[in-house]
């Protein structure tokens, strides 16, 4: 465990995790360890690190406009964290790490199954020398079943996992066919259930001192994060098509066109329904039978949504906006994220922050959505340089010598 300083108020600033992932899924958990304040030592591969290093442009940019080699790919999950270099391929960087797990109470990797078993670095061999050891694995089908072996990446479990079949037009429309979410989403949501697993497994260990490994496969998050649609599937027997900016079960819940733009409109109930008409001058239209419940409304969306069209379209997106808020009925523009970043609201909250980077000078990012009012979650670490830690770490937590550290270095386990 680590110290916490009085004063901090960090929520998990009595935790270290040693950090074995990279990419997107493992990264974005062990950020928001991070966030939480947990010490998070990053172990990077010498000389090329974390694969997203190299995933540009954009890159972040220094004073003078050019490019760093700091990838904003990268940037996005990696702040708060420690990077430190180790060769972990040769038996002297194995026994490194051997020695730190010693000093932290997570592990987090994302290595294939078995891939950290040749090198003494999987949950058995590790448990074995620090019995409440919390091990996250993290990997596109999990550690048994008959894909576990295979690689996974996000675009495909989208459509493995039934995301693609969903999202996209209808097939009858123009456009009409299967799309990926516009961010890695899988990625991402396996990196949050993650991150609450390993939370739950902290708890279970400050209570009774037992260590556990979590195992965490990217297609189990897709499937998990269906919710409604899974849902529908399993009680009806059809699996559901794609609607578009449509909603399968709640109408009208989508876009529409306005005389300047789009804008959505999402009623969730029938009273919204009724006062979005009657802001459109069209209150006959909550009255109709056919119309006057959400069920008659999904039944005779084909009906209705042309109706709906024609009327949202005699007015301006802010004409639409003023009438429909003035109402209650939700509602609200698709922006850009031009758009998104000078908005009011995106302002009041804080959400993009800039951060001072020992390369770029300063850098922008997008500070963590968890607001907590004892312990914020914030970082005073910027996405760290490739081995930026390493001297730092293996100085503080090993007691190693400068002399130590110089000879890791050339013998190319640094």
């Amino acid at each position: 465990m680590t110290d916490q300083t009085p004063g901090l108020r960090k929520a998990l600033g009595h935790i270290r995790v040693l950090d074995l992932s990279r990419v997107l899924a493992g990264p974005w958990c062990s950020q928001n360890l991070a966030d939480l304040g947990a010490d998070v030592i990053k172990i990077e591969r010498p000389g090329t690190g974390d694969d997203t290093r190299a995933w540009g442009p954009p890159y972040a940019k220094d004073e003078h406009g050019n490019d760093t080699r700091e990838a904003a790919y990268y940037l996005c999950a990696n702040r708060g964290k420690r990077s430190v270099t180790v060769d972990i391929a040769s038996s002297e960087g194995q026994a490194l790490l051997r020695e730190l797990v010693l000093h932290c109470d997570v592990v987090l990797e994302n290595f294939k199954v078995g891939h950290l078993k040749r090198y003494g670095l999987d949950y058995d061999a590790l448990r074995a020398i620090k019995p409440d050891l919390v091990y996250c694995s993290v990997t596109g089908f999990g550690q048994d079943g008959p894909y576990a072996h295979r690689a996974g990446y996000d675009f495909l479990i989208q459509g493995m996992g039934g995301l693609m079949s969903i999202t996209g037009e209808r097939d009858d429309l123009p456009g009409g066919g299967p799309q990926k979410a516009g961010v890695a989403i899988t990625d991402l949501m396996t990196g949050m259930y993650a991150t609450v697993a390993i939370l739950a497994a902290l708890t279970h260990r400050d209570r009774t001192g037992e260590g556990q490994h979590i195992d965490m496969a990217l297609l189990d998050t897709q499937v998990a994060m269906l919710a409604n649609m899974g849902s529908n599937y399993l009680n009806s027997g059809k699996p559901p098509k794609r609607w578009g900016n449509a909603h399968a079960n709640i109408v009208p819940y989508q876009t529409f066109a306005c005389k300047d733009g789009h804008i959505i409109v999402a009623t969730g109930n029938d009273g919204q329904y009724q006062k979005f008409v009657e802001a459109g001058g069209r209150p006959e239209l909550g009255l109709d039978e056919r119309f006057a419940t959400n069920p008659l409304r999904v039944k005779n969306r084909d009906v209705l949504v042309p109706i709906l069209a024609d009327m949202v379209l005699t007015r301006t997106r802010d004409e639409w906006i003023d009438l429909l808020e003035a109402v209650g009925v939700p509602c609200g523009p698709i922006n850009d994220l031009h758009d998104v970043f000078e908005n009011p609201q995106v302002k009041a909250r804080a959400v993009a922050i800039e951060m001072p980077h020992p390369a770029a000078g300063k850098v922008k990012l997008v500070r963590s959505p968890m607001k907590l009012s004892a312990t914020p979650a914030e970082s005073d670490r910027p996405p760290p340089l490739l081995g930026e830690h390493t001297d730092e770490v293996l100085r503080e937590i090993l007691g190693r010598s400068a002399d130590d550290i110089a000879s890791l270095r050339e013998r190319g386990v640094l």
